[in-house]
């Protein structure tokens, strides 16, 4: 018996043995290279020396609590994952979160100031394929919270099949993620405050995942930089993509909030499922210039317009002719109007609800159709203004079952409509 337990022993010394020399072969630590973590000495040597340490075999970089200061740009190699010492996407101090640790007080932080002025300059991370980001925190700290932003290029490129971000906060990038030319890229558990530009999708060729992730502007909201932000700013920016998937999506205080357009580097557009996104403060909360024919599929979204000349949550311009729907939406807040329809495509609203247009009292409608097919159904009007706008130059117009505060007052110019079973209060 008690060499049957000496043996079993042995076989149990040797499977730790084994366990721990496979741990030490597939995790480094950054120190090990000559990191510092002192946000005074540029670690960017280092870190690429513990990248590039695995070769072709792939394995963990892992990053411990500290300060990382970097002057250039890091390329993170086929299988191999940068890891921070966050498990989930952390929140730190800013105008509207007095209290929390500033950046650099818990957990690893990337302080980036290369390339400073170059928006055209490489991005600070790039990922490759079945590459990963996560559990950090990204800050540029030259930027100023009350002056009009630095431009700096984008904080992360991904490339390849299958790159992932997780868990990451990007507390003030200037562009933050290059979502372009990859296959799967995986998206997932982001937070921070964009100030150009927030992801950006291009060139994508097979199903793309976003998930979670939220533009807050909880860095900074003084006049200079918020109003600018406000002017220029796009937090989600879809062209050329297949298949697209995002789900709980969320941005505040932008010019647009998505943007859907025709790429200038690819053939095509965007199709794709959106579920449970959502534009605060916008300008235009989403905005169509053009769609792919698969169309795009928006279900319970929450959209708001109040800021700039002309808020308007929803516009499709007139060079879309693709297919735009949207079920089970809100859109509210004091705009001119909820959706102005443009172009050759079809757009529908079904089972939504609009409150809050014309607030200059000037008889605006909250949909107005310029162009196009448009489909209205099962909708709920809760302002005392006109309901739905049919320009003469509509192709095709389905107004139904939609019930109105007041009388029911939808303006048909159109020649192809269809108008029926709408009823109101009076």
């Amino acid at each position: 018996m008690k060499k049957l337990v000496s043996l079993l022993l042995v076989v149990l010394w040797a499977m730790v043995l084994v366990s721990a020399r496979s741990f030490a072969q597939d995790v480094v630590s950054v120190m090990d290279f000559g990191a510092k973590g002192d946000g005074k000495t540029d670690d960017t040597q280092a870190f690429q020396k513990a990248l590039d340490s695995f070769g072709t075999k792939g394995g963990t970089v892992y990053v411990p609590i500290g300060s990382y200061l970097f002057a250039g740009s890091l390329n993170v190699p086929q299988a191999v994952t940068l890891k921070g010492a966050f498990e989930s996407v952390p929140s730190h101090n800013g105008i509207r979160n007095a209290g929390l640790p500033k950046p650099g007080d818990d957990g690893t932080t990337f302080l980036i100031t290369g390339n400073r002025g170059d928006e055209q300059a490489p991005p600070f991370i790039t990922l490759n394929t079945n590459s990963t980001l996560r559990g950090v925190l990204m800050y540029w700290p030259l930027q100023d919270t009350d002056r009009i932003p630095d431009a700096y290029p984008w904080g992360i490129a991904m490339r390849g099949k299958n790159p992932a971000i997780l868990d990451v906060e990007m507390l003030n990038p200037y562009n933050a993620i290059d979502a372009s030319n990859n296959e799967r890229a995986l998206i997932r558990n982001i937070s921070g405050q964009a100030l150009r530009r927030g992801i950006f999708v291009d060139g994508i060729y097979d199903i793309g995942r976003i998930e979670n992730v939220h533009w807050n502007p909880w860095w900074s909201m003084k006049p200079a930089l918020f109003n600018w932000q406000k002017e220029h700013g796009e937090a989600f920016i879809f062209e050329r993509t297949d298949w697209h998937y995002v789900v709980n999506t969320f941005c505040f205080g932008y010019k647009t909030g998505y943007k859907f357009g025709a790429s200038s580097g690819a053939t095509g557009a965007c199709n794709g499922n959106f579920l449970g996104i959502g534009a605060d403060a916008c300008q235009n909360a989403v905005l169509v210039e053009q769609s792919a024919p698969f169309g795009l599929l928006i279900t319970n979204g929450e959209f708001v317009a109040m800021d700039g000349v002309d808020p308007t949550m929803v516009v499709v311009t007139g060079s879309n002719n693709g297919s735009v729907r949207f079920v089970n939406c809100a859109f509210w807040g004091p705009c001119n109007q909820n959706a102005v329809i443009d172009g050759r495509g079809t757009v529908g609203f079904s089972d939504c609800i609009f409150v809050q247009w014309d607030r200059n009292r000037e008889e605006r409608a909250s949909i107005q159709v310029n162009g196009g097919t448009i489909l209205v159904r099962g909708c709920d009007f809760g302002s005392l203004a006109p309901q739905v706008s049919i320009g003469e130059n509509t192709s095709r117009a389905i107004v139904s079952e939609n019930t109105v505060k007041g009388k029911v007052r939808i303006l048909n110019h159109g020649k192809n409509t269809y108008i029926q079973g709408n009823l109101g209060t009076e």
